[in-house]
This record gives structure tokens, sequence and C-alpha cells, in this order.
């Protein structure tokens, strides 16, 4: 019996490496995985202007290419899936947030692009602000080499156009009108204003103490388990 697709994206300035562990989970055995690195970040970068609508019109295609009903998306990705699942023949009905922005302080990676005039000037505080943070947190070392592979124009256009949306939108009723949603985190790892706004949410919310905002990478085993339960 074939198994259903499920596509894997990843957050601000990451690709899909982070998903690797889950290859060795039993949500594997459930699910073909497919990690789709997006255009600037482990795939060839836009000839356009790299927009979270860009990106989403991407990932609508995978999606429909494999016929993957569920998408996992992290961080700022789920703004993107929740574009996606809104295009045309998407087969997008279900979406996995791992730790999505749902309020505009979720932006506070990506955002912080908009205070800046070039992608050189931003790529270059952002490397030096994660660099600090790396010196004692692997986790975030890891990111931060990913980070350094990214197109820095692509990675500055994404950044301004999620302080943009965020200003505009509230993410989290985007999401949350957008498809089926299973939503995992960590409280300590949110901003206040997004664990307040997700104790009213209208979707199912699975809680992963003590995990780090790439729940992948710290808790693969934890993760998987936890989406079996709330995909069955």
């Amino acid at each position: 019996m074939t198994k259903p697709a499920m596509v894997l994206i990843a957050g601000f300035g990451d690709d899909a490496s982070m998903y690797a562990p889950l290859a060795h989970t039993p949500l594997a055995d459930a699910f073909e995985l497919v990690p789709m690195d997006l255009p600037g970040f482990g795939a060839p970068a836009l000839y356009g202007v790299t927009s979270l609508e860009a990106l989403a019109d991407a990932v609508a295609v995978r999606a429909a290419a494999v016929k993957a009903t569920v998408i996992v998306a992290h961080s700022v990705a789920s703004i993107i899936a929740s574009l996606a699942a809104r295009k045309p023949g998407s087969p997008i009905s279900t979406i996995v947030s791992l730790e999505g922005n749902i309020t505009a302080d979720d932006a506070y990676f990506s955002g912080t692009a908009a205070d800046y005039e070039s992608p050189e000037s931003f790529r270059e505080a952002f490397l030096d602000r994660l660099a600090g943070m790396a010196e004692t947190d692997p986790i975030i070392a890891r990111y931060r080499d990913r980070v350094v592979k990214a197109d820095p124009l692509a990675l500055w256009q994404l950044g301004c156009d999620a302080r943009r949306f965020s200003d505009i939108h509230v993410p989290g009723e985007l999401l949350q009108e957008a498809a089926h949603v299973c939503y995992f985190y960590n409280p300590e790892n949110c901003p206040d204003s997004t664990v307040t706004w997700l104790e009213s949410a209208r979707f199912e919310r699975s809680l992963l103490p003590g995990a780090s905002h790439w729940p992948t990478i710290d808790q693969p085993e934890l993760l998987a388990a936890r989406m079996l339960d709330a995909l069955e």
C-alpha cells in the first residue's frame, strides 16, 4: 500500500535538512516524507522577488505533484503553508505547524530584515547575532550554518515581506482559516502575545515541554509520536 505524502518546509533562512531526524522515526513508516528546499534556501533562488506568496506558489506546485494533503511548516513557513493551501488546485488540507508565526511578535528573526537597507547589511548583522547565540547553543550553530548558505537577497526580501505581512494580517487567523491545523509548541519559546492568542485558537494544540524552536532536531521521537496521534 502506498504511503501518503507529507511535504516538509523549513522556516526563515533554513533548509529541509532540519527534518532529517524524522526519517528515523515511526512518522516515516506512516508517511512518505518529502522534504522541500525553498527557492533561495537550499534550492535555486527565484528570478523575481522572494515573497511569501511566491514561495507559496512553489509549495502548492510541489504538493500537487506528490499529491500531498499534509504539509509540515516551521516558523515563518507556517504563513507560506497557509497561503499555499489557498492556491487554486492545491491539495493541502492539513497544516502541521511547528511554532509557526501567530502574531507579529513571532517574526523576531525574519522581521528584523526590514530594519536594514540592503541584503548585505542585514546578512552581516544577522549572522553576527546568531554567532553570539551559537557559542552556547549547538542547535543555533546548526541554524547559522544554514543561514550562511542562504541566498542573501532572498533572505532579505523574505524577511521584509514577513514584517510587512504581519503588520497587515494576524498570521494565526490566516492559519486557522486555511486548513485543518495541528500546532506544536513549547510556550517557553514563544512571545507572550502568541501564548495568549493560542489560548483561544480554534485548532488542535500540542505542547512539547523542553523542546527548542527546532523540535525536529532535539525531540524528533516525541514530535513524531505527537504528530501521528494528531493526524489520526
